[in-house]
């Protein structure tokens, strides 16, 4: 039900439907924006690619802002402003987790040692992988203890390379995942209780929608940069049959499970209640540096998809969204880089 049914006709717009009459306009200067944009990259060879590609995501953008002139889609538009998604939730984390406190403290429970468990487990999961669940850890391993013959067979072996990926992939696996399960079940706690509940994910089905929208556009855009393609996909021999890809993707989709059940499920749950939205934020800062390493601007942004990723978790409960929103931003990028370049696979099965 929109708000314009539910009010007099002479009544004040409330705010959030003044926020929406400007996105409407919003959603129309930037059609025109990203039109010019794109004529332009396309009729200039001197311009950079980003431009002709930018255009055409900003009139993706300006298309979605559009949204808001529809009386249907008006309610989920409103749901997204930041004051209701961001400030809402956080206020309301923040009230449960009073009242908890509260609950816990009648109840003569004492101290909670959820989030000290799962902070200090969690801390030691991320040192294990760092040391020890690197690609190159394995490649050391296999030359310190195997024959030169041995070690040579490796080193020419057809998926050499895609070892080390599933090395670092496994270790992912087991240290934000089946470690965490370990200090769960050890702690009495049900696990399908830390992000893993389908209940109601129907409902916010149409955020992940428009998540995989918003991701189709970025990637769009930046897939014309030079750079683009000679960074992604993370395993080069992707594009050398579809085999390679598939393996790769699947392994890539493992570590994104495990690392949203481990930032977005184990962690926020464990300090949802003594913490309440600040939990977010506590999690953003390991987040962000596991990015370390990559370009800083890919690091810059992780802050900003922590927080949104973490309040999206708090706010339906579950980690599904999130994680097929990462695998989304994985997939298309990995598929818009070997487009680019031409390196799409051509054959099912590696040669050799």
């Amino acid at each position: 039900m929109t708000a314009k049914a539910t009010r007099p006709k002479d009544a004040p717009l409330a705010p959030w439907e003044r926020d929406l009459a400007q996105l409407r306009w919003a959603g129309v200067v930037l059609i025109v924006v990203g039109g010019l944009a794109a004529a332009l990259g396309r009729a200039y060879d001197v311009l950079p690619a980003m431009v002709y590609g930018g255009g055409f995501a900003v009139i993706a953008i300006g298309l979605l802002l559009l949204l808001a002139l529809f009386p249907k889609t008006q309610p989920y538009v409103a749901s997204l402003h930041p004051r209701v998604f961001f400030l809402q939730t956080w206020r309301e984390l923040d009230e449960e987790a009073a009242a908890s406190r509260a609950q816990r403290k009648a109840d003569g429970k004492g101290y909670d040692y959820r989030p000290v468990l799962a902070l200090c487990v969690g801390a030691t999961c991320l040192s294990l992988m760092e040391y020890f669940g690197q690609g190159n850890n394995l490649i050391d391993w296999v030359d310190a203890n195997y024959t030169d013959d041995e070690i040579y067979a490796y080193h020419h072996w057809r998926f050499f390379e895609l070892s080390g990926h599933a090395y670092w992939a496994i270790w992912r696996v087991l240290g934000y995942f089946l470690l965490p399960v370990i200090a769960l079940k050890l702690s009495g706690q049900r696990i399908r209780d830390n992000g893993l509940e389908t209940k109601g994910f129907l409902e916010h089905a149409w955020i992940y929608a428009l998540g995989f929208y918003c991701v189709v556009i970025l990637v769009g855009a930046v897939s014309f940069e030079e750079s683009f393609s000679s960074y992604y996909p993370f395993y080069d021999r992707a594009g050398r049959s579809w085999l390679d890809f598939g393996m790769w993707e699947l392994l890539y989709a493992a570590q994104f499970f495990s690392l949203e059940f481990f930032f977005r499920g184990w962690w926020l749950r464990s300090m949802r209640s003594a913490m309440g939205s600040y939990a977010i934020f506590a999690m953003v800062v390991p987040y962000c540096m596991i990015h370390f390493g990559k370009p800083f601007p890919e690091t810059l942004a992780a802050i900003a998809a922590g927080v949104f990723l973490g309040t999206l978790a708090m706010k339906t409960r579950s980690i599904w969204s999130g994680f097929l929103i990462h695998v989304s931003v994985a997939v298309s990028m990995d598929l818009a880089s070997l487009f680019q370049g031409d390196n799409l696979p051509t054959d099912w099965l590696p040669p050799g």
